[in-house]
C-alpha cells in the first residue's frame, strides 16, 4: 500500500507489520471537543480500523493535554483546579468520539501521569548539550538540532515562531522552545532539578510515545495545524537524544474551514461537537467527515451535512431493504481495498461503492456488513427492541383497521425513541432517525 508520508511530502510504499505502533497527538481538555478534533479522531480511528480490517494488530496510542497555559487559565475563569477541570472535560470527550463510532485508543495517558519520563528525557537532552536556561525555564537550542525543520520543510533561518512559541528576548534563537516552565505563583508544579515548574507542551508527546512505544513507531499522527511547531518540535526533542527516527511515517489530516477560513477557536468560528449532535445525528457527522479525503480540507456547512445525511438515509435504506446472504462479493472488496491502499482513499471508495449498489440485486447486506468494519456507516444489526416491534405490529393493526389517529400517534412515541417509519405499497421500514 502507499502512504503520504509528510516528511517525505510523497506518497511511500508500506508493508504494513503484523503489529503496528500508532502514536496520534490528543487535545488540549480546556474545552469540549469542537469538529476539528472529531474530524482528526475519525481520520486516525480510519486508519486503525483499516489495518484491522487486513488483519494487522495495532496498538494505538492517543493523550490528552491535561496541563498547559490554557488549562490553567480556563480553570482560573472557573475557579476550579486544573485537575478537576480535566477531570470534567476528559470524559466529555470520550462520550462525544464514542458517540462518533471512534473506538477507545489501547492508551490514553495524560500528561501529568508522565511528568517524571519528561524531567528524565530534559536531563538527557541537557546531558547531550542541546538545552541551556534562563530566568522562565529550560529550552530547547534548535540551532543544535541541524535537522530542525525538515518535517516542515522548512530552514530555520526562514522559519517564524508559529503558534504556541513566546516571544522572550533572553532566547539564543527565536525559534527555541520551552522544555521545562519555572513555577509561578498559583500554577501547578512539579520537582525538578532545575527548580519546582511544569513541563512545556512539546515534551510532553516525545516523552509518552517514546514510554509507550519506543525510539521509533510505525505512525504518528495529528491535524495540519500540528505540524508546526509541534510535530516539529518533537523530532527535534526526541531524535536528538535517541539518534533514531520518531516515526516511520508521519500523517496530517487537512483543516476544516469555514467561508474558506480555518476553523479554530481563536477565530471563534468553530462548533462544538455536542452542539452539532442537537441537529445532526453523529452517525452523519462520521460519514460527512469521511466523505472528503483525509488530506484535504472541508468546507463545514449545514448544506453539506444535509446532503450527507439524504445520502446516509440512502444507504441505510439500501441495507435495511437487502437480504441476508453468506456470500461475500469478494469483487467489491478487491476494488475498495485498491482505493483504501492507495492513501485510505475514503472518497473514491464510496464512489465505488455507489455505483456497486446501483448495480446489483437486494442481496448486498453481507458485504455491507464488511464494508462497515472499517467504514463504520451503515446500521449493522440495527434491530428494534420487543417493546417497539409490539408498538409496530399495533400500528399496522391501526392501519389495517384504518385507525390513522392512533397509527399517527404510535409513529410520534416511535419517533421520540429514535425510530423512523416508511410506508410504502409494499409495507413499511423501520431505521434508526437521522
Amino acid at each position: 500500500m502507499q502512504i503520504y508520508d509528510s516528511l517525505s511530502g510523497e506518497k511511500i510504499n508500506y508493508d504494513p507489520p503484523a503489529k503496528i505502533k500508532m502514536y496520534v497527538c490528543g487535545p488540549t481538555v480546556y474545552d469540549h471537543a469542537h469538529l476539528g478534533h472529531g474530524r482528526s479522531a475519525i481520520v486516525f480511528d480510519l486508519v486503525r480500523r483499516y489495518f484491522e480490517f487486513l488483519g494487522q494488530q495495532v496498538e494505538f496510542v492517543s493523550n490528552f493535554t491535561d496541563i498547559d497555559d490554557k488549562m490553567i487559565n480556563r480553570a482560573a475563569e472557573q475557579k476550579i483546579t486544573v485537575a478537576e477541570l480535566a477531570e470534567k472535560i476528559i470524559p466529555e470527550y470520550e462520550k462525544d468520539y464514542a458517540l462518533l463510532g471512534i473506538k477507545a485508543p489501547t492508551k490514553t495517558p495524560k500528561a501529568t501521569e508522565y511528568v517524571s519520563e519528561m524531567v528524565k528525557l530534559i536531563n538527557q537532552l541537557e546531558e547531550k548539550g542541546y538545552t541551556y536556561q534562563i530566568s522562565d525555564g529550560v529550552y530547547f537550542d534548535v540551532s543544535k538540532f541541524a535537522e530542525y525543520g525538515k518535517l516542515s520543510h522548512q530552514k530555520l533561518d526562514e522559519l517564524n515562531a508559529g503558534a504556541r512559541v513566546d516571544e522572550n528576548k533572553e532566547k539564543r534563537n527565536h525559534q527555541d522552545f520551552v522544555l521545562w516552565k519555572l513555577k509561578k505563583e498559583g500554577e501547578p508544579a512539579w520537582p525538578s532539578p532545575w527548580g519546582e515548574g511544569r513541563p512545556g507542551w512539546h515534551i510532553e508527546c516525545s516523552a509518552m510515545s517514546q514510554t509507550l512505544l519506543g525510539d521509533t513507531f510505525d505512525i504518528h499522527g495529528g491535524g495540519l495545524d500540528l505540524k508546526f511547531p509541534h510535530h516539529e518540535c518533537e523530532v527535534a526533542q526526541s531524535e536528538a537524544v535517541s539518534g533514531k527516527p520518531l516515526a516511520k511515517i508521519w500523517m496530517h489530516n487537512g483543516f476544516i474551514t469555514v467561508n474558506e477560513e480555518k476553523m479554530s477557536k481563536s477565530l471563534g468560528n468553530f462548533f462544538l461537537l455536542k452542539d452539532i449532535f442537537k441537529k445532526y445525528d453523529p452517525r452523519v457527522v462520521r460519514f460527512f467527515l469521511l466523505s472528503s479525503h483525509y488530506r484535504s480540507p472541508i468546507e463545514f456547512s449545514d448544506q453539506l451535512l444535509d446532503q450527507a445525511r439524504n445520502t446516509l438515509r440512502s444507504l441505510d435504506e439500501t441495507y435495511l431493504r437487502s437480504e441476508q446472504t453468506s456470500e461475500i462479493d469478494e469483487v467489491i472488496l478487491t476494488k475498495i481495498k485498491e482505493k483504501m491502499d492507495n492513501d485510505f482513499d475514503v472518497a473514491g471508495t464510496l464512489g465505488i461503492i455507489y455505483e456497486w449498489i446501483n448495480s446489483k440485486p437486494a442481496h448486498l447486506k453481507s458485504t455491507l456488513e464488511k464494508l462497515n468494519e472499517f467504514l463504520q456507516i451503515f446500521p449493522v444489526d440495527f434491530k428494534l427492541s420487543p417493546a417497539q416491534e409490539s408498538l409496530i405490529e399495533e400500528r399496522e393493526s391501526a392501519r389495517a383497521n384504518r385507525d390513522f389517529a392512533k397509527s399517527d400517534e404510535i409513529r410520534k412515541t416511535l419517533s421520540e425513541q429514535e425510530v423512523e417509519i416508511e410506508d410504502s405499497k409494499d409495507g413499511y421500514l423501520a431505521r434508526p432517525k437521522i
